[in-house]
């Protein structure tokens, strides 16, 4: 059977997952009565990947089209996951790009191209959702051609074909149609991929060997180490040497061979070079390690996963309430965790320093998508303030800078534009699109980000799209001024009632209802001032003999906000933690007792003046 591995990539919500949902209906993959076949975005299986709309994890599926079996890899559009794209592309010999017919080419689009390009995959352009009301289907073609022309390696690589789609319809076209409501299907892509896509290049008749681009976990198999074969074919009893990134290697013995099939796993008596295949058998094999023939050990280059951005601390619980709604909260269980998901997440690095576990990722998505699975998974723990990863080159401190894209009405450019500006971000291109709104692209320092997103959908009423991709390293630059007002914090431990929360409310903006548990040094609201304020939310209106005329009134509370954990984290300062446990989100100061605090402030500003 002839064989043809393609990546599908793009930038977030540009509709990839959806068009491969169609690409397994229309190869009749699944049987007419199979569930999945009312199902959309079948390949997010994951919760969070559900719950939030986009790609976390990358996958890979197969269909059979005609003669030809086709590997499809359906890879994250949201740039915090790009070390699942880098280490998932090297399997494939084509890619999709899809590309959203009035977003056009956005910051994702433009990394996850250069990646492909750079390892030699044919690209073929997919201008999807052509049905939009705004689409600028003429426009982005212009505009996709500049991306190639800007970061093609060579000549042959500026000729790639275009295709037009409606992905949530499962219709494509090899011209556009004059009415995207015209019957289409998704066969002219089918056929574009077996045209387009070269066969994989492969030795058949060599000792087999295979780089290691994923691994999968159940409690029936164990570990899976999943990746494309390079030379051989794999058979279950095979003897082999696992060769580390490290040089370091050990024998085994490959037990069962899987290939895929739509969502499911076949088990084979054989695999042959070219496939993409999962083995089972070897319990220390990791990402990026080379499975090779023991007869001929030899190694593969490894995966070369960009550097992480961003860290944060993390810690076992020590609030008041530490212990009551987890059932892991020792910091040696949370460890334990964190060294098990290294294994599979390799954009994420860790360090321990005494009792933290300091984690560092590509940004906070990244990171609060580890955070989330934690407490999904029944942990129990405390971060800090997400820091920005710096380090030293040739004894100049430099720090991570990203472009930023936001897209937003024209009306609001003025505040977006001043926003940005304050935080130490410069404007390097401007456009005003057909629809109202106005792209807005900066490069600012990943420590000007830190916050960003909450603040810049209060400035536009929540019409802001922001994107930001990381750049480049350069010299630290100068202190962002701090852009939070102060915090309310709790003063009593009990339970907040309507009267409290009245008066706090008189004072800021509260984060609580009423009948929520609070200890001292919870972080009840914000201040509207710069300093924080303790407040006591469990004081209760004192009961007198002598009734005002209002005294029946019911005290009407302006609704609490609540913080999501990426808000949560965007919260933070440097004396203040997070709480996360499977029930709760608690924002908190690291030194609980007011007079402890003062202390401390009173002890820095003197070594200051000192």
């Amino acid at each position: 059977m002839n064989l043809r591995n393609i990546a599908i990539i793009a930038h977030v919500d540009h509709g990839k997952t959806t068009l491969v949902d169609g690409l397994l209906k229309q190869s009749h993959t699944f049987r007419d009565n199979e569930a999945a076949m009312s199902q959309t975005l079948i390949m997010d299986s994951n919760d969070q990947e559900r719950e939030r709309g986009i790609t976390i994890l990358a996958k890979n599926t197969a269909i059979i089209y005609g003669d030809t079996k086709i590997n499809i890899i359906d890879t994250p559009g949201h740039a915090d996951f790009s070390g699942e794209v880098e280490r998932t592309l090297n399997m494939a010999d084509g890619a999709i790009l899809v590309i959203d017919a009035q977003e056009g080419p956005m910051p994702q689009t433009k990394f996850v191209l250069r990646k492909a390009l750079e390892i030699g995959l044919r690209p073929i352009v997919v201008i999807n959702k052509i049905d939009k009301r705004d689409a600028r289907v003429e426009e982005v073609i212009e505009k996709t051609c500049d991306l190639f022309l800007d970061l093609a390696k060579d000549t042959s690589q500026l000729d790639f074909p275009i295709y037009f789609a409606v992905g949530r319809e499962g219709k494509t076209w090899v011209e556009a149609p004059g009415d995207p409501a015209a019957p289409g299907d998704l066969s002219p892509l089918l056929e574009g991929i077996i045209e387009h896509v070269p066969p994989p290049q492969a030795e058949r008749d060599g000792p087999f060997q295979m780089l290691i681009s994923a691994l999968d976990w159940d409690s029936f198999q164990g570990k899976y180490a999943i990746g494309r074969i390079r030379r051989g074919v794999a058979t279950p009893g095979l003897v082999v040497s696992v060769l580390g990134k490290n040089g370091v290697w050990e024998s085994g013995r490959i037990d069962k061979v899987y290939v895929s099939q739509g969502l499911k796993r076949l088990e084979v008596p054989e695999a042959e070079a070219g496939d993409i295949v999962a083995i089972v058998g070897l319990k220390n094999a990791g990402i990026g390690d080379t499975i090779a023939d023991a007869a001929a050990p030899e190694a593969l280059p490894t995966i070369e996963i960009g550097e992480p951005t961003l860290k944060m601390s993390i810690s076992a619980n020590t609030s008041p309430f530490a212990g009551r709604e987890g059932q892991f909260v020792t910091g040696r269980q949370i460890l334990d965790r964190i060294q098990r998901e290294l294994q599979t997440n390799i954009a994420l690095r860790l360090e321990v320093t005494g009792g933290e576990y300091i984690v560092s990722g590509r940004g906070e998505l990244h990171l609060s998508v580890f955070i989330e699975n934690l407490r999904r998974e029944g942990y129990e723990l405390q971060v800090g303030k997400p820091q920005v990863v710096t380090k030293m080159v040739d004894g100049v401190l430099m720090e991570p800078l990203e472009e930023l894209t936001v897209d937003v009405d024209t009306g609001y450019v003025g505040a977006v534009a001043a926003e940005v500006g304050s935080r130490r971000g410069a404007l390097i291109a401007q456009e005003e699109n057909s629809d109202g709104t106005t792209r807005l692209v900066f490069e600012i320092t990943t420590r000007g980000l830190l916050g960003l997103r909450s603040k810049m959908l209060s400035l536009t009423r929540g019409t802001a799209v922001m994107n930001s991709q990381f750049l480049r390293f350069e010299r630290l630059g100068s202190p962002i001024p701090k852009l939070r007002n102060g915090a309310l914090v709790a003063s009593e431990v009990g339970r907040a009632v309507t009267y409290g929360l009245n008066n706090a409310q008189s004072r800021g903006i509260t984060f609580i209802p009423p009948q929520t548990e609070v200890y001292e040094g919870m972080i009840v609201g914000l201040h509207a001032r710069e300093d924080d304020l303790v407040v006591n939310v469990c004081k209760e209106k004192k009961q007198t003999n002598i009734r005002a005329s209002t005294s029946d009134f019911s005290i009407i509370l302006t609704p609490p906000t609540i913080l999501s954990l990426e808000q949560s984290l965007d919260f933070l300062e440097d004396d203040e933690l997070l709480e996360v446990t499977p029930k709760s989100l608690r924002l908190r100061k690291r030194v609980l007792i007011a007079d402890e605090r003062y202390k401390e402030r009173k002890e820095a500003r003197t070594a200051v003046r000192a």
